[in-house]
Order: C-alpha cells, then sequence, then structure tokens
C-alpha cells in the first residue's frame, strides 16, 4: 500500500486525525483483519474526535476561566450553607 502518498493527501487536505489514525493502524498488525469499512468507520470516528477536541480547547481558551476546575475535583463532604 502506498502509506506516504496517502498520508501526505490526508494532510494537505487537512484530515489531520485520520492521518494520525491510518498511521496507526497501519502500524498494528491486528488491524490487517478489518475489512475496508471497519478501517473507514476507525478514521472517521478518529477524525471526528479530533475536531471536537479541537472545538473544545478553542472554547475553553475563548472562556479564559481563571481556574481548571473539574467536577471530579469537587469536595461533596464540605459544608457549603445552600
Amino acid at each position: 500500500m502506498l502509506t506516504h502518498p496517502t498520508l501526505d493527501l490526508l494532510n494537505e487536505l487537512g484530515l489531520t486525525g485520520m492521518a494520525r489514525g491510518f498511521a496507526d493502524l497501519e502500524a498494528q498488525p491486528e488491524a490487517r483483519a478489518l475489512e475496508h469499512g471497519e478501517w473507514l468507520a476507525l478514521l472517521l470516528e478518529r477524525e471526528a474526535t479530533q475536531r471536537r477536541q479541537k472545538r473544545f480547547e478553542a472554547r475553553a481558551r475563548a472562556a479564559r476561566l481563571r481556574h481548571d476546575a473539574q467536577v471530579e475535583d469537587t469536595d461533596f463532604r464540605a459544608v457549603r450553607g445552600l
């Protein structure tokens, strides 16, 4: 398979998530057993996930939040007087 031209074309088209996914799948011997449709589904999912992550990170930067607060870090035992 023409790996490098495929990766170059994916990057040129702005599909960097698919390019990374393609390189990862190509490196895994188990992936050779997958059907073409399964490969495509995995690559599309990788691209969609990367785009969602980029949008989230851009919105988080634009929000200029003062603290990196997470629900998991909340101490629910503290008395809040609510």
